[in-house]
């Protein structure tokens, strides 16, 4: 399920639990309408919203965290892409098919991750970005002098780091908000709602001003999911870090 349809589906169960608590209204004996009535719901939906407006922040802070987390982590990658082609230039010409390597492996990742058909799954395995066959080639390059042994080895050492981040990321891929959690706030979510349409009036600022509460926590929710996707969707991470990158490579 994407995330438009996640909203969706959060939103009829909120604004249908309004619905149905205008519904309920017009069934109930008047004496489930009393005052002191009134005071008890409030008292227990106050409870309740208390609940979701907690749990709801911790959501959104953890998907914040990832969200950040996955942006960082593609910065530091672009940086050290290109840090890694200036060690290979500075050890001279032996490391040129090295150097395409690293363009052409840097060239596939940005085709996985921002596919430009946008139909193809967005995290690709990272095995197949060629990384590495590039730390073999980096491995066989025969340095001559202490320099590009310093060199080749600081070459290896940021390619595993790229190789690392990589896969960090690829596994990180598979990372979504606990379903029993969601569930489990919509349901207090609709609870609010119901309540809240069992005492609003029957006219049209009351449902309009419920619309609007409902579009607000299913966007809210709306937001939580779409940053657990970094690489697609409207939250999509920009790729002007990889694509500066790749403009560098080869310079």
């Amino acid at each position: 399920m994407n995330d438009f349809a996640i909203r969706l589906v959060v939103f009829a169960c909120v604004f249908g639990g309004a619905l149905f608590g205008m519904f309920l209204r017009s069934v109930l004996p008047e004496r489930h309408l009393s005052a002191d009535t009134k005071d008890t719901v409030r008292l227990g939906v106050g409870l309740i919203g208390t609940l979701a407006a907690l749990v709801l922040g911790l959501l959104i802070a953890s998907a914040k965290g990832f969200y950040d987390t996955q942006s960082n982590e593609l910065t530091q990658m672009s940086a050290k892409v290109v840090l890694l082609d200036r060690v290979l230039a500075h050890y001279g010409p032996e490391s040129k098919e090295a150097r395409d390597s690293l363009r052409n492996a840097v060239g596939r990742m940005l085709d996985s991750l921002w596919p430009k058909d946008g139909l193809r799954l967005s995290q690709a395995d990272p095995t197949g970005a060629g990384g590495e066959g590039l730390y073999d080639q980096i491995q066989e390059l025969a340095p001559k002098t202490d320099a590009q042994r310093s060199l080749q080895s600081q070459a290896l050492s940021i390619a595993i780091q790229l190789g690392e981040a990589r896969w960090l990321m690829y596994a990180q891929a598979g990372s979504f908000i606990s379903l029993p959690v969601l569930m489990l706030v919509v349901f207090w979510l609709a609870i609010i709602f119901i309540s809240f349409g069992l005492f609003a009036p029957r006219n049209a600022t009351a449902i309009a001003t419920l619309l609007l509460c409902a579009l607000s926590v299913s966007g809210a929710v709306f937001l939580i999911v779409a940053m657990y996707t970094p690489f697609e969707g409207m939250m999509q991470l920009s790729s002007s870090p990889v694509r500066n990158a790749l403009a560098h490579l080869g310079q």
